[in-house]
Formats: structure tokens, C-alpha cells, sequence
């Protein structure tokens, strides 16, 4: 009897030296190598409520007055929020018209974000590709002006009921509009327009369905940026008058 029990302590005593071993393990995370701009830019496994970045970025669709659809990642970070998301769309006081923003400052102890962004998507009707390419400028644009190194976005669109925009097709819009945006900043910077800042890192939050096909086309993204970069006029935004 003595001998059953050991090796039933010892087996369980595994056990939970297993389940403490993946619960310590980081979530699933691709760098990519290339760094446009200086920026680290990767895919992770994660949810933005659990992100530990400078600022935290999601997309909501414009509020619908029969009820707004929150599940997975979405449902998640607005329970993490104490309901804050849900709460400012009913209200009236977040619309999430296209571009439409509005920050806050997490409470302590309910996510690792230190500031938390929503950008609006607008109607759903009328959501596209297009929205996106807005909202990777305004993301970049936003992140500058908040002085903001580490920026994690996640775009919650399936986890609001919509499948219009193919995830990875999504993701790469985003990104590729993000960094010429980025680039613009930094040229500002560079010609004494605004004082000098550089965003560090950029990751592009994924659930498990769709993190290979987010590595593929933010690669993809970041290379079609890359070349656009390189065509782009170099010159001084103000004009050089002759006297």
C-alpha cells in the first residue's frame, strides 16, 4: 500500500510540475528578422489584454443600437476593462466612427498596457481593406504624438461576429500603412518639424487560428513597405524659395 501511494505522490507531484511548465512558457511569438525604420516588428500569440506595451490598440465596429457582439479576444479584454468598452459604446460616448479615438489609462492590476487606444472602424456594412490603411496611419500617428516605444494592435474584428477581411490580409494592410505613415514622422523629425522619437517595437496580436497566416502576410506587408520606401521623394517638405 505504501508502495501504490509513493508512486501515486509521485505522479502527481509531475503533474503539477507539468502544468506549471507550460502555464511559466511565453506565448508563441514571430520576430521578424527585417526591422523597417528600426522597428522590431512581430506576430505573438496573444490577447491585448495581456500585453505588456506602451499602448494597446484595438479596433471596435461603430456601436449598433440593437446590441454590439463581443466574443473571444473582444469579450475577454472588455471583461479585463471592468466593462469600460462596453460600457462608453452604449453610452453614446464612443461611436467608432472610421478613425474615431479615444484613450485611457488602464486601472492598476487589469491589464499590463500601460494606455489603452480605440480606433473606429465605422459601419460594418461599409468595412474594407480601406479602413484598415486609415487606421495603421492614425496608429502611427497616435503612437508618435504619445511618445510611445513598445505598440501592440490587435484588430478584435472576428471577435465582433465579422468576417469580411481575411485576418492576414487585414494584419499586412495595417502594417504596411503603419510604417509609411511611421516614415513620414520620422522625416518630419529628421527635417526639425517635430522633436525626435522612434518606435521600438510593434507586435501584431494573433489568436491560434490565424497566427501562421497573420507571420505570412505581415511579412509580406513589411517587404511591399519596404519597397514603397525606397521610391518615396526624398526631398524637404518645405519648399526652397530662391532669393
Amino acid at each position: 500500500m505504501k508502495r501504490i501511494s509513493s508512486v501515486f505522490a509521485a505522479c502527481f507531484i509531475f503533474a503539477l510540475g507539468t502544468v506549471a511548465t507550460a502555464a511559466s512558457q511565453p506565448p508563441k511569438e514571430h520576430v521578424f528578422d527585417t526591422k523597417p525604420l528600426g522597428i522590431q516588428v512581430s506576430v505573438k500569440m496573444t490577447g491585448p489584454y495581456a500585453e505588456p506595451a506602451d499602448l494597446q490598440i484595438i479596433c471596435l465596429l461603430q456601436h449598433k443600437a440593437a446590441g454590439d457582439t463581443y466574443q473571444g479576444a473582444a469579450k475577454d479584454t472588455d471583461e479585463h476593462l471592468s466593462g469600460i468598452l462596453s460600457a462608453l459604446r452604449n453610452r453614446g460616448e464612443f461611436v467608432g466612427e472610421l478613425g474615431e479615438t479615444i484613450l485611457f489609462t488602464p486601472t492598476k492590476g487589469s491589464i499590463p498596457a500601460k494606455r489603452f487606444m480605440v480606433i473606429g472602424l465605422g459601419e460594418e456594412k461599409d468595412l474594407s481593406l480601406d479602413s484598415l490603411r486609415l487606421v495603421g496611419r492614425v496608429a502611427a500617428r497616435e503612437a508618435v504624438r504619445l511618445r510611445a516605444k513598445h505598440v501592440a494592435w490587435a484588430p478584435v474584428i472576428r471577435d465582433q461576429g465579422n468576417s469580411t477581411i481575411d485576418v492576414g490580409e487585414g494584419d499586412r494592410t495595417f502594417v504596411e500603412q503603419m510604417i509609411l505613415a511611421y516614415d513620414t514622422e520620422r522625416r518630419f523629425q529628421a527635417q526639425g518639424l517635430e522633436p525626435s522619437f522612434a518606435i521600438e517595437s510593434l507586435v501584431i496580436e494573433a489568436g491560434p487560428t490565424y497566427f501562421d497566416g497573420a507571420v505570412e502576410r505581415v511579412g509580406d506587408g513589411i517587404s511591399t513597405a519596404t519597397t514603397e520606401l525606397g521610391r518615396r521623394d526624398r526631398a524637404s517638405y518645405a519648399a526652397t524659395v530662391s532669393k
